[in-house]
């Protein structure tokens, strides 16, 4: 690693033993959680033997670093982890019961790879790299890792709590290549890392002797659709093919349930009760 760059502290966090509320807290507060195990190792070979088998391409700044776009197309195991149960409960604990699935990707650090730089992957009026997709207000992006993440072989990087700053170094549009306090997050094959897509975050070199692959799958809640409606639509043609369990994720990307620009200051049958913002929710089992 770099020697000019600042080190790398490894998260110590025994993510096995967190609540429902603590890690629901962990996820909103510092911006990213692990949940350990989301894939058994059948489904974790699985996913390594399809992946093998598929075109990737290198990146504007490494061919070490390979990637794949919208998986779920390309073999029927990849549309329906789309629909993973666990993961499902846990986002509609997080984000509400109308989720919005918004694409997969597969993506490949192989020996020599020289690390993402620090970024977010929330940009408010969109971008090249991100389209208006990356203007939705709230996301939440699933990292399924298919090998274990060690110091030496591209763990996620993260700068907890990053994503609460008001300061303009919280400028989602702006990239770093290291910070003081970013942290190493290590775990096994089969976890996962759920994280806040305002939270700057990358990974690390892969100085190691072996490749690691990872699946990202990226969700949003119903109400928060894109500054624009310039999403492109899902391809009907594909739609049918989906496992049943999975298609009710993929609707209208442009989607804003919920969005009313001319709200009055006291609607009709306003609610008083919204679990989803009691701070008690750091407190479920």
């Amino acid at each position: 690693m770099n020697p000019a760059l600042p080190p790398v502290r490894p998260d110590s966090t025994d993510w096995s033993r967190l609540t429902l509320g603590e890690r629901i807290r962990h996820l909103e507060l510092e911006g990213y959680m692990v949940m350990p195990d989301l894939l058994s190792p059948a489904q974790v070979a699985q996913f390594k033997q399809l992946t093998a088998g598929l075109e990737t391409v290198g990146t504007d700044y490494s061919d070490k670093q390979r990637g794949r776009r919208n998986v779920h197309w390309d073999h029927p195991a990849f549309a329906g982890l789309v629909a993973h149960p666990p993961t499902i409960r846990f986002l509609e604990q997080v984000l509400g019961p109308d989720l919005v699935f918004l694409g997969s990707v597969y993506s490949l650090s192989m020996p020599g790879h020289p690390g993402i730089s620090l970024h977010t992957d929330g940009q408010p009026w969109g971008s090249k790299i991100f389209g208006y997709g990356g203007s939705c207000p709230v996301q939440v992006r699933v990292l399924y890792y298919l090998d274990d993440l060690t110091a030496d072989v591209s763990p996620f990087l993260v700068v907890p709590r990053s994503h609460l700053s008001l300061y303009a170094d919280a400028n989602p549009y702006t990239r770093y290549a290291a910070h003081p306090e970013q942290v190493a997050v290590p775990a096994k094959a089969g976890s996962a890392v759920f994280l806040n897509h305002r939270c700057f975050h990358g990974n690390c070199p892969n100085v190691g002797q072996r490749s690691r692959g990872m699946l990202a799958y990226l969700y949003r809640p119903a109400w928060a659709g894109p500054v624009e409606p310039k999403i492109d639509p899902w391809p009907v043609d594909k739609l049918a093919t989906l496992p049943e369990e999975a298609r009710r994720f993929f609707t209208d990307p442009n989607i804003r349930s919920g969005f009313d620009f001319n709200h009055p200051n006291k609607p009709l049958h306003m609610r008083t009760e919204a679990p989803g913002i009691a701070p008690s929710r750091w407190e479920r089992i």
